[in-house]
């Protein structure tokens, strides 16, 4: 972290203890996004090409080194998009998506994409379901991968429901892609069924099967609410690529977020990381505008709350953010405010009024803080800058 990003940062000084801090690789952690495929099945949501390309734009500004950008043998309109990617010479690497089957193999080959993940099924519950033996999809996969290999391909393969599977048909899946022309290997925590410890465990022992000069990614899901968690499990074990969403978007509880963890990376361990923590927001907005959903305000990094003070006590900090913020809302170009509402107090009232540009005395403050909560809790919601102005003026003018 430069200066000046150290300069905007107020975490525990405990996170910088040398047993910490030793504990994680130097290299800088990249992320390959998947809001374009994964992303999209979220309940309800449907991305237009047109949408996706937007997207895509943004994400590239942001520094995503990798978009996927989605599983064209399936969907029409995933192919359509595609193409208009390919045309926009992003700078990113654009990534289809596949299954251990040739044909949708074959699409991306006629799209043109030069890299894709292959997924397959590795544990006996998946196997179970999907009614195919280890044996099987063992063969698919080296069929899949030889097939994509020779095509100029380069394959990650994704070993789905791989945090449950068992290690040895898991050694053996791994190695058996990588034998057959796979480039990078992806532990898969598909249903968010790891906690970071085991994630950390599991990734370190996936690095040692297929040794340093293989990259390993980690893609998690968010069901008990520790996709970042895990994910920085994933990076202190030795994972240099994160797959993730933006806002964390998903099917269920959404998949891992990548802006909350390059910014716990940044901030809390003073990791490198390849991401623009500064237009995260933005982008953020955009994704959310086009998938139709709304998103928590107080969501790290991303919700409307986090640089918006209501409490009076905390409006009495106001002026010193690290007394109240763990980094600076300049780190994210996020805008801090003043809001006024039940739980505003007289330094809530001062501030305000000087943001508005409105006089009003230190006698006046105590009044217009009483008008200012009654009609807070008549509304049951914030009182707008405007019914500010109008019931402070009515004590100012008598006066």
């Amino acid at each position: 972290m430069t200066t000046s990003e150290n300069s905007k940062v107020w975490v525990s000084e405990l996170n910088a203890r040398p047993e910490i801090r030793s504990a994680f690789p130097r290299s800088t952690v990249r992320f390959y996004d998947t809001t374009l495929r994964d992303g999209e099945q979220t309940v309800g949501v449907v991305l237009s090409p047109q949408q996706k390309l937007e997207i895509a734009c943004k994400l590239d500004e942001l520094g995503v080194g990798r978009i996927e950008a989605g599983f064209p043998r399936v969907s029409a309109d995933d192919a359509q998009a595609i193409q208009l990617m390919l045309k926009a010479n992003l700078k990113a690497e654009l990534w289809g998506f596949s299954r251990a089957v040739r044909a949708d193999l074959e699409e991306l080959v006629r799209l043109g994409l030069r890299a894709s993940v292959i997924e397959a099924p590795t544990s006996d519950i998946k196997l179970r379901a999907y009614g195919i033996s280890a044996e099987e999809v063992l063969s698919r996969v080296r069929d899949a991968v030889s097939f994509a290999a020779q095509s100029g391909i380069r394959v990650a393969f994704f070993a789905v429901d791989g945090t449950r599977s068992r290690l040895d048909f898991l050694k053996n899946i791994y190695l058996s892609a990588l034998e057959a022309g796979a480039a990078e290997i992806v532990v898969v925590d598909t249903i968010g069924a790891c906690g970071p410890e085991a994630v950390e465990f599991l990734v370190r022992q996936v690095s040692d099967w297929v040794g340093p000069e293989i990259p390993v990614h980690f893609h998690g899901h968010d069901d008990f609410g520790l996709a970042t968690a895990c994910a920085i499990a994933a990076v202190r074990a030795g994972a240099t690529w994160i797959q993730g969403t933006i806002n964390g978007m998903g099917e269920r509880a959404g998949n891992a977020d990548i802006g909350e963890i390059a910014l716990a990376l940044r901030c809390l361990y003073d990791l490198p990381v390849a991401l623009d923590l500064s237009k995260v927001r933005e982008v953020s907005e955009l994704v959310r505008h086009s998938s139709g959903y709304a998103m928590e305000p107080w969501k790290p990094l991303v919700g409307e709350n986090l640089f918006m003070r209501e409490s009076g006590a905390v409006a009495s900090q106001f002026h010193i953010p690290e007394a109240i913020e763990p980094y600076s809302s300049e780190l994210v170009h996020a805008d801090r405010r003043i809001v006024l509402g039940k739980k505003s107090g007289l330094d809530s009232i001062a501030l305000k009024a000087s943001e508005l540009g409105l006089a009003v005395s230190p006698e006046q403050r105590a009044p217009i803080l009483a008008a200012v909560k009654k009609r807070a809790i008549e509304k049951r919601g914030l009182v707008t800058d405007q019914e500010f102005r109008e019931i402070a003026e009515t004590y100012t003018r008598a006066a």
